[in-house]
């Protein structure tokens, strides 16, 4: 190896994608701790607490001590909750608590930083697939259904009545009359039994090939009394039910399928004449270039190679892969026979673009 090969750097610019690096050291490590913070209540607890000792911290959320105060020391240090070294006493502030609650609804980083544990398990899989290409199922991916199902209250959910449903023109005026409504890629279920519960005049089916999600539905859909709704296991790409529904609707799913084209054209065969399909999908450009200036990029394209193209893969699929993009979007939903296609984005989400399109009648 050449000894002056490193003669000609910019010492400079090293030094500066140095420092770049260490903050990505510390952040990766604080996402871990805000993971684990989110799933052991901590930060609910303490939002409610004034300065407390981590003895006092630990006691009211029944944890134990000593783990609780080596997570405030990281939390500490990386800025997230307040230390008096005198008193040595512990506070959240509320301006970061409507941050990382759960009263915070679709405010709630918390939840999002469960990803990269959650990734993090598969990562010899992944490693190996760069090897010998294929893809990681669905099943290796552990709490993959229960951390999805948080993320999807806060992003559709929380939504839905008052920002999501009135974005597809007449939608809640058919709702009130009585249709008859198909959510694919349901999940455990979330936006569709809100749905049913607040139009009792409609009915609703859902659709996911996860077996352990239509249960959390079916579940969920008993405990609320509900009849106007029906889950099942199924594959969306065989839907095969001609003109059967008058809306379609799909949260954060296509870009996860094996079979994407064909699925929109199921989606385009099951809608009645003049019927309405609604799909929300990741705000991204197609194109990489376009992406520079997209604050969740990164992430997107981590979530990207560490799921949604691999589980797709898996399947022997397209693996589209989370920034398949906009306009790869309203190429195939135009080739899968929707003419004319409205892309729209909400003030406060970042995260989604929401697709609204007509059959035509």
């Amino acid at each position: 190896m050449c000894n002056n090969c490193n003669l000609n750097l910019d010492t400079e610019r090293t030094d500066d994608f140095g420092q770049k690096l260490l903050q990505i050291v510390n952040h990766s490590g604080l996402s871990l701790m805000i993971s684990i913070g989110h799933r052991a209540r901590l930060f609910d607890i303490m939002s409610e607490m004034e300065h407390a000792t981590s003895s006092q911290i630990a006691e009211q959320a029944g944890l134990n001590e000593r783990y609780v105060r080596e997570w405030l020391g990281a939390m500490v240090t990386g800025g997230i909750i307040e230390y008096d070294p005198v008193l040595k006493t512990y506070f959240l502030p509320p301006e970061h608590a409507a941050l990382l609650t759960r009263a915070a609804g679709p405010n709630n980083f918390a939840t999002t930083m469960q990803w990269f544990s959650l990734l993090g398990t598969v990562e010899d899989k992944i490693v190996n697939c760069f090897q010998e290409g294929g893809g990681v199922p669905y099943s290796e991916f552990a709490r993959f259904h229960e951390v999805m199902a948080e993320d999807s209250y806060n992003t559709v959910v929380c939504g839905l009545f008052e920002h999501i449903l009135p974005l597809a023109p007449g939608l809640e005026e058919k709702l009130k009359s009585g249709i008859d409504v198909l959510d694919i890629g349901c999940g455990s279920g979330l936006a569709l039994i809100e749905m049913a519960a607040a139009f009792p005049e409609s009915r609703f089916t859902g659709y996911d090939i996860s077996e352990e999600s239509i249960g959390r539905a079916q579940a969920s859909a008993a405990e609320r009394g509900l009849t106007n709704i029906t889950f099942q296991v199924q594959d969306v790409s065989q839907i095969n039910q001609p003109e059967a529904f008058d809306v379609i609707t799909a949260f954060d799913v296509i870009h996860d399928q094996a079979q994407p084209a064909e699925v929109l054209n199921q989606v385009n065969a099951a809608l009645k004449p003049g019927g309405q399909f609604l799909m929300q999908d990741i705000a991204a450009s197609s194109h990489v270039e376009k992406n520079l200036d997209n604050p969740l990029a990164p992430m997107f394209y981590t979530i990207s190679t560490m799921h949604c193209m691999t589980v797709s893969l898996a399947q022997g699929g397209a693996g589209l892969g989370t920034c398949w993009g906009k306009e790869l979007a309203c190429e195939m939903l135009q080739t899968a026979g929707f003419e004319k296609v409205d892309v729209q984005e909400l003030p406060h989400d970042i995260m989604n673009y929401f697709y609204t399109t007509t059959k035509a009648a």
